[in-house]
């Protein structure tokens, strides 16, 4: 591994190369991670930057314990990759943008997809479990959340890429979301009751929380399942299910021969298969497997490029630079969807690190092989000026 996994302590580490930069904020809170009762190894990930008091882009292992807040408030926020049948080499973005409609409130007669009856059909068999928060279904929230059209423009690895299904003629489309407000409420009432203490293991509450864990990871799921459905009816394409990863989410496990808890906080498994790791909308993605899963670094990989400034700087440093309607249009070619002006500038490539940095820090680590890059083809972000 070279010296891409660096040691910031006996419990704490970080994958990065020596030119990588990381805001000692994100480090320090992972240096405080470490501390916590019955912690015994975290993980900063090359995309690590600084959360509500602890760092995204990270894994933490505990045992006899695990704490709610490390998965934060949107559990099972993650990344769904479908193959579409849309041709990459005759792609008219003035229609594709046009077709793709908005989707950001709740199903209606009018959607091309009826999910109202998909959601009706899934609470039925009980493949969803009732939240209240059905509404939300089909939406992408605000925030870091995405689809988008993609194409293949780089193939590293042709027999891995076959056995998934992917070809290069054909556009793809990935879902980043999670489960929307759901998320927000479990974390809440937890806190509300138990602040930030963790719960121990084996207990009424823990099974309590585990019990609504498992909820919200089902409903992300189906969440990034028809919000593509919606979009590829939209655009009168089809589209077949390749992969779907959570970055958000706690899980029993074992390492280094020790059975306990590990969190993911923006990171994703390398233990699961091929991962899309996406740069931003204006940037590369990456489709990568772990040769072999690395138990140094708790099975896990970065979720994407990382930010590199906070939102609330984002339009001082670009107004007078850039105007959201420029911003629509990317240095790759690729269109962006946002009639939200302060989110487009939060959202801009500017504000996150470049995800060739982070890939090379993984691979320099040996944490994984690349398979494909992908090149952005239309974003969407929202139609409105509000993605609540």
């Amino acid at each position: 591994m070279g010296n891409f996994v660096k040691n910031l302590s006996d419990r704490a580490c970080v994958v990065a190369s020596d030119n990588t930069w990381m805001e000692d904020a994100a480090l320090q809170q992972l240096l405080t991670t470490a501390q916590l009762p019955g912690m015994q190894r975290v993980a900063g990930m090359p995309d690590l930057h600084p959360g509500r008091g602890y760092p995204v882009g990270a894994a933490f292992f505990s045992t006899t314990r695990f704490y709610p807040a490390l998965v934060g408030n949107d559990i099972g926020c993650g990344m769904a990759l479908w193959q579409t049948d849309i041709r990459a080499g005759s792609v008219n973005l003035d229609k594709l943008e046009k077709r793709v409609g908005n989707i950001d409130g709740t199903f209606t007669d009018d959607d091309a997809f009826d999910g109202a009856a998909a959601i009706a059909q899934a609470l039925e068999a009980g493949v969803l479990p009732t939240t209240g928060f059905e509404a939300s279904l089909g939406t992408l929230g605000g925030g870091n959340h995405f689809a988008e059209f993609q194409k293949i423009d780089t193939v590293y690895e042709p027999i891995a890429l076959n056995a998934l299904g992917l070809d290069t003629k054909h556009l793809l489309l990935l879902v980043h979301s999670g489960s929307r407000g759901l998320g927000q409420q479990i974390l809440r009432q937890h806190v509300d009751q138990f602040g930030h203490h963790g719960l121990p293991e084996d207990t009424p509450e823990s099974s309590a929380y585990l019990h609504q864990h498992a909820a919200a990871l089902q409903f992300a799921r189906c969440n990034r399942q028809w919000i593509a459905q919606r979009l590829l009816a939209n655009v009168r394409s089809t589209g077949r299910f390749v992969l779907d990863l959570q970055h958000n989410f706690v899980t029993r496990a074992t390492i280094a021969g020790v059975v306990g808890w590990l969190h993911r906080k923006g990171a994703t498994p390398s233990d699961a298969g091929p991962v899309l790791i996406p740069g931003s909308r204006g940037d590369y993605s990456y489709l990568v497997e772990a040769p072999t899963p690395d138990e140094s670094t708790l099975l896990s990989l970065a979720h994407g490029a990382g930010r590199k400034w906070m939102r609330s700087a984002c339009k001082d440093r670009l107004f007078k630079l850039t105007t959201p309607t420029q911003m629509e249009r990317t240095a790759l070619g690729s269109r962006v969807i946002c009639n939200d002006r302060q989110l487009i500038f939060e959202e801009a490539p500017q504000a996150y690190k470049g995800i060739d940095s982070v890939v090379q820090d993984l691979q320099g680590a040996g944490l994984i092989r690349l398979l494909a890059r992908t090149r952005p083809v239309l974003t969407y972000k929202t139609r409105g000026e509000c993605c609540a």
